[in-house]
């Protein structure tokens, strides 16, 4: 564990929120034109699949703001 405070772990919820937020953004930006003629179904699979997608590498961030290693 620990000892001294280290500047990862507020760097890192900053970024976090900042690379979350542009990708809602983005996503609420494009996405509704490029499926908003599709079925509902389908569209519900989308939005579900992308909401999902951003926890893959949350694991390996979350791993180097307490280590600082990737690994």
């Amino acid at each position: 564990m620990r000892k001294e405070p280290t500047a990862r772990i507020p760097l890192g919820i900053l970024g976090l929120l900042i690379a979350l937020t542009i990708y809602g953004v983005v996503l609420a930006r494009y996405l509704p034109d490029l499926i908003g003629d599709w079925p509902t179904l389908a569209q519900t699979l989308i939005y579900i699949v992308l909401g999902v997608i951003w926890l893959l590498p949350l694991r390996r961030f979350l791993v180097w703001m307490e280590t600082g290693k990737w690994g």
